[in-house]
């Protein structure tokens, strides 16, 4: 069986050189209007490739496929090349369609179908394989890394064909590496680099290296390295309340940021152990005042360290006077009294107000009291000045009638001896002292 097919397929070779030598010579002529129709094809390395040739006009001429090596692969709908890959498709006098199943970079090149027309008529279509990049790996990753450290991460990619494209991101955002492209026989060896200055911020992050390729347009490729980045603490410390008053309840957190994490914190006060520690709770990172009072005054530290370094924070603690209310009346006004806009806005700020600032209103009320004092002394001098001035000028007054009245019979005599006793007058006269 093997020896029939090698015979046909010799002599299908020796019929179509035949025909091309006889054409090259012009003793044929062909008929007009008879061309093969062909196409370009790109193809994933791995893939299948479809190769159709087709004639628009065919007086029942044969058709042929053949590889860039020129070896015959099917003359009509006989295979002649002995390839498992290779099967027909659809062979007809107007198309003869091939397919080359798992095709590899050394199936790239120029294909050629023939038409055995008097001449020849040929057509050329080009099968383009792409190289699939392999799976990008990221090296020079040292983990944990230090703070103040210069690294340089090195993302590697192999067998793309054309060259692949290399991209860095940080997070969800791209930043910017070195390309480098080396040629390895048909496919290319890609590298991109991205330096780094590690800080505390890096800690966390993940880097990916993406590959970008044609032959990638469904599934792209990356790779992901997550930085661990080893640091100092840093600490703070926050409190509860604005304005610590005698017998609240005040919590003071240390917070701490560090890798590996500052635990446990220390707590001192005014450079010494604390002194109550009854009222004051240490829990974890937490300060806890129960009762505050003017004994707690003073300046406390939180202190945390690890093994790279120690730092640490203070607060100064002013335990300020709780301010004090007048009762509310228990009268009810007799009638309502809206508010007043200005008193609201006046207690309000007074709320957001320093302690310290409380006892202005009490500087006020005592001014007040002073005016009220001052006025009703002066008022009562004026009324003693008018009692004295009163009792002077009190006494019996008698008109000149009254005066002779007592020795008289008649009014005509009384005006007579008022007239007589006015030269005594003066010794009548009354002092007052």
């Amino acid at each position: 069986m093997n020896l029939k097919s090698n015979l046909i397929f010799t002599l299908y070779t020796i019929y179509g050189i035949l025909l091309k030598v006889m054409a090259s010579k012009g003793k044929v002529r062909g008929i007009s209007g008879q061309y093969p129709l062909v196409q370009n094809v790109t193809v994933t390395e791995g893939g299948t490739a479809n190769l159709t040739c087709r004639v628009e006009y065919n007086d029942n001429t044969s058709l042929q496929w053949s590889n860039p090596a020129q070896q015959t692969l099917f003359f009509g709908d006989k295979k002649a090349l002995r390839d498992n890959r290779i099967e027909l498709v659809r062979a007809s006098w107007s198309e003869l369609t091939i397919s080359i199943s798992d095709v590899s970079l050394s199936d790239e090149g120029m294909y050629t179908c023939s038409l055995f027309t008097m001449p020849v008529r040929t057509a050329k279509a080009y099968l383009t394989v792409l190289g699939v990049p392999e799976k990008p790996e990221i090296d020079g990753l040292t983990k944990p890394a230090m703070e103040g450290d210069q690294i340089t991460l090195t993302c590697i990619t192999q067998g793309s064909k054309p060259a692949a494209d290399l991209r860095w991101f940080r997070n969800e955002k791209e930043v910017k590496g070195a390309k480098e492209v080396n040629a390895s026989g048909k496919t290319f060896t890609v590298r991109s680099s991205l330096q780094l200055h590690v800080d505390r911020n890096d800690d966390g992050v993940a880097y990916t290296c993406r590959v970008d390729h044609v032959a990638l347009a469904q599934m792209p490729q990356q790779a992901t390295e997550v930085l661990e980045v080893h640091y100092a603490p840093r600490v703070e410390i926050i409190q509860s309340h604005a304005v610590p008053q005698e017998g609240q309840y005040l919590k003071l957190e240390c917070v701490s940021k560090g890798n590996p994490s500052p635990d446990p914190v220390m707590w001192t006060k005014d450079g010494g152990e604390l002194p109550d520690l009854d009222r004051m709770i240490v829990e974890g990172r937490e300060l806890t005042f129960t009762s505050l009072n003017k004994t707690d005054n003073g300046t406390y530290r939180c202190e945390a360290s690890n093994h790279l370094g120690t730092s640490s924070a203070e607060f100064v603690l002013y335990v300020y006077d709780v301010p004090t209310t007048l009762p509310p009346s228990t009268t009810p006004p007799p009638h309502p009294i809206p508010p007043d806009p200005t008193q609201a806005s006046d207690l309000t700020v007074t709320g957001n107000r320093d302690p310290n600032a409380l006892g202005q209103h009490g500087t006020d009320h005592a001014l007040i009291g002073g005016v009220v004092a001052v006025v009703v002394f002066v008022t009562l001098c004026l009324i003693i000045v008018l009692g004295r001035y009163l009792a002077r000028h009190k006494g019996t007054y008698l008109t000149n009638e009254a005066k002779g009245a007592d020795d008289a019979p008649d009014a005509d005599t009384a005006i007579i001896n008022a007239e007589g006793n006015h030269a005594h007058a003066e010794e009548k006269k009354e002092y007052f002292i």
